[in-house]
């Protein structure tokens, strides 16, 4: 199984969207994060999925969808894989990365 790692600003993406949907259904926020890291695992060990965005951004990153609704930004040649963000898909995703 490969590893992953999220930033500082992946980890503080995750709990705000654990906490606002917390705030009216803890079960459901609590089974949405499970599902992310669930993502994460799976992109740590298929890292090349995922899909480039070059007109969001120039880095080196790849971006994977969960639900529907949220990206995980990620570099796919980094050891462990580097979770960048993981944002909702209404935010502006090309400002925030």
């Amino acid at each position: 199984m490969g590893d992953y790692v999220l930033t500082p600003s992946a980890q503080a993406d995750l709990h705000e969207i654990w906490a606002y949907i917390a705030a009216d259904h803890p079960e459901a926020a609590d089974l949405l994060e499970s599902d992310i890291f669930a993502a994460c695992q799976f992109l740590s060990d298929q890292p090349q999925l995922g899909v480039k965005r070059p007109g969001w951004t120039d880095l080196p990153v790849r971006f994977w969808l969960v639900r529907r609704y949220y990206w995980i930004v990620f570099y796919p040649d980094s050891r462990p894989v580097q979770i960048l963000r993981i944002l909702h898909t209404a935010r502006d995703i090309s400002r925030l990365i």
